[in-house]
């Protein structure tokens, strides 16, 4: 299928809260992983943001999950240059980095060694579903202190030579990426790289929001991702959660907006993902079925 719509995660503690999207018999993860792989083609892995992925789980992930069903994995954190607190990498990668007088890491605090050993683990335990046909997306979502320049470009392109084979999606979320200025060069090096551009739907006026730039960068993939349009709740402090940010439901009439640059994307790439990160409650699964009904796809 040329467009595929789904959601940020399928575990999501507001979703499973809010009782209205799965059915009452579905009490497990796998319970509920395979009711959401009735309704939509596509989920995004969040999980992998914040901790290496299984191959364990991957594992079951491919077998929990019909035929042409897709992952999108978010990058871990480190690569991605976020604040990374020490207990969350393998015991032996912290042991071996030693004591830590800081609450949290980044990429380079990590010496190259570790680093390429923490990239060999990533990559294999994206293998399992590489090898089912279900990995469709590795997404690198940069924190807002990634800005453009020499060295970010450099960052990417280490990122795609060292997940080489992969389909790798970029988001940015700091403006000088995507300003007029360099909006141009920005994806000429995106499709020099075969690295997708992430299309976001977000509020505007922030220095950590980028405009919505309908390109595609990649012969393989684009990937847009919907993260409400709450302007008031952007950059919200002292949050419980995620979903407080992006407690967003988007009308008929806005998704209507948003199919027609959606299908004209679709004519330039092999393949698009449509991904709702708008997470507070079942805003996500509503939205995402009310698309799919406007662009004429069936569950």
């Amino acid at each position: 299928m040329p467009i595929l719509i789904g959601t940020a995660s399928w575990t999501d503690p507001s979703l499973i809260e809010s009782k209205q999207f799965y059915p009452p018999e579905a009490k497990s993860p796998e319970q509920r992983l395979r009711f959401y792989a009735t309704r939509f083609p596509l989920v995004e892995v969040d999980s992998s943001y914040y901790a290496l992925p299984s191959q364990k789980n991957a594992l079951n992930w491919a077998e929990r999950t019909p035929e042409g069903f897709t992952f999108n994995v978010k990058s871990f954190r480190l690569f991605t240059g976020h604040q990374t607190p020490p207990h969350v990498l393998p015991a032996d990668i912290r042991a071996a980095l030693g004591p830590v007088s800081k609450r949290n890491v980044y990429y380079r605090d990590v010496p190259e060694e570790l680093c390429l050993e923490l990239w060999s683990r990533f990559q294999g335990a994206l293998r399992p579903l590489r090898e089912a046909g279900k990995l469709g997306a590795v997404l690198f979502q940069f924190p807002p202190w990634f800005v453009h320049g020499r060295e970010g470009f450099e960052h990417i392109a280490r990122c795609a030579d060292l997940l080489a084979g992969h389909r790798l999606a970029v988001e940015f979320r700091h403006r000088s990426w995507l300003n007029p200025e360099q909006v141009a060069g920005t994806l000429d090096f995106l499709r020099t790289h075969g690295i997708g551009h992430v299309v976001v739907d977000e509020p505007q006026g922030f220095s950590n929001s980028v405009p919505a730039v309908w390109e595609a960068t990649s012969p393989e993939v684009a990937v847009v991702r919907l993260h409400g349009r709450n302007a008031a709740t952007w950059n919200i402090k002292g949050a419980d959660s995620s979903a407080e940010r992006f407690n967003y439901l988007y009308s008929i009439e806005e998704l209507a907006d948003l199919a027609e640059p959606i299908r004209a994307l679709s004519d330039a790439t092999a393949q698009v993902h449509v991904v709702f990160n708008n997470n507070m409650s079942h805003y996500a699964q509503r939205n995402a079925a009310e698309l799919m009904g406007l662009l004429g796809l069936a569950a």
